[in-house]
């Protein structure tokens, strides 16, 4: 039942009809570095597919202008994101010129436009739901299985950027576990440290302050000078230090990058172990001492259980961080997905960019939604550890 028009979908609904008709669906490109012509979509699919799929679009638009059930427009949303990506790959494959190996075909500033309204269309459903933690993650694994298989199906593989990742398949997987050590291993050891530091902080008050003005000092140093300053100290312990340099620690490399991220790692950690103990109820405290619980008794099993949302959102934090940052590892050799980004760069080549941004966009896209999930089911009334 139609009830008015939905504010935000007019919003949605513009974008979608702007990169429908006035912004070019791919990019047929002579090679991988050159300019190439853009191509609308309507004349990117033969046989009329692009009259049907750009009238689709409009009934997208619609869908979204006007106030039906969320659910509905929830499924018109997914539907649409799938079709539009499966129609990159026809048009991909129709735009290649016969018998040409180095013509490239690539994304249009139309597909991203459109790609960003229905996924904002999407997002936007989800919110306005408020779906269980259990169903978003369950919608999580749904969506990573359909795009995994549109990947493995070859449906795309025509598109330019998929090319750059055949052609470099085996440097792509050895870069993205590297990626991932980095953000992964830099957020344990800065649990490692931060936790019993913001258990020690919230003890004694006067340290709590130092610690955090130092913490947040170096917060604001621009990650690249980071880096830099920590590029002559790391070279003396390589040099003086007997083993160290068998174990990896040098001036450049993982080593500066992996201690930077674990610097800027340790504000989010120690702020929210300080904030969740603070927030422990005394009468909790109060209960266990008159229980003859010790105070390591009563840290391990009073105060971290309550502390524990506070912890998951600081998990939360530091994960995106770490994985956004690690990009730029890789201009003091730290590898990483940075690899291909910079190169890309170097030389002029987007969609070698594309190879490395796109796969990190995606990891704090999963990430942001796993551990959101999680921190609600920690929340959730009834959950064994819940916040006061």
């Amino acid at each position: 039942m139609l009830r008015g028009l939905e504010k935000t979908g007019v919003l949605m609904a513009a974008l979608i009809v702007t990169s429908t008709f006035a912004l070019p669906f791919i990019v047929v490109k002579p090679n991988r570095i050159l300019q190439g012509q853009g191509v609308s979509l309507i004349d990117a699919l033969p046989s009329g597919g692009g009259i049907a799929l750009a009238g689709a679009m409009v009934f997208v638009a619609l869908c979204l202008l006007f106030r039906l059930p969320l659910s509905t427009r929830l499924v018109i949303s997914s539907a649409a994101l799938l079709i539009v990506i499966l129609a990159l790959g026809a048009a991909a494959n129709a735009g290649l010129p016969p018998g040409n190996s180095y013509a490239r075909v690539s994304p249009g500033s139309g597909f991203w436009l459109l790609l960003f309204s229905l996924s904002l269309a999407f997002c936007d459903m989800i919110a306005k739901l408020r779906l269980s933690p259990a169903f978003r993650l369950v919608l999580l694994v749904v969506a990573t299985a359909v795009i995994s298989g549109i990947f493995a199906s070859g449906v795309l593989a025509d598109i330019s950027v998929m090319k750059e990742y055949v052609n470099r398949s085996d440097a792509f997987w050895a870069e993205m576990s590297r990626h991932a050590m980095l953000a992964l291993g830099s957020m344990l050891v800065a649990f490692l440290i931060g936790l019993p530091l913001g258990v020690i902080c919230h003890r004694i008050s006067w340290l709590r302050a130092a610690a955090l003005n130092t913490l947040n000092i170096l917060q604001t140093i621009p990650s690249i000078a980071l880096f830099g300053l920590l590029i002559l100290p790391l070279g003396w312990v390589a040099t003086h230090i007997p083993g160290a340099a068998a174990i990896g620690i040098s001036g450049i490399g993982t080593a500066p990058a992996f201690v930077a991220l674990v610097l800027y790692s340790l504000l989010p950690v120690v702020a929210n172990t300080v904030g969740g103990l603070e927030n422990v109820p005394r009468e909790a405290n109060d209960a266990a001492r008159g229980a003859g619980m010790t105070d390591l008794q009563r840290l391990v099993s009073i105060e971290f259980p309550l502390t524990f949302p506070s912890l998951l959102a600081a998990i939360r934090i530091v994960l995106i961080q770490n994985i956004g940052m690690a990009t730029i590892a890789a201009l003091i050799g730290g590898g990483g997905m940075g690899v291909f980004v910079f190169q890309g760069l170097g030389q002029s080549a987007m969609d070698l960019v594309l190879l490395g941004a796109l796969p990190t966009v995606a990891m704090s896209f999963i990430a942001a939604i796993l551990l959101d999930a999680l921190v609600d089911f920690s929340e959730a009334p009834g959950s064994e550890v819940h916040s006061t």
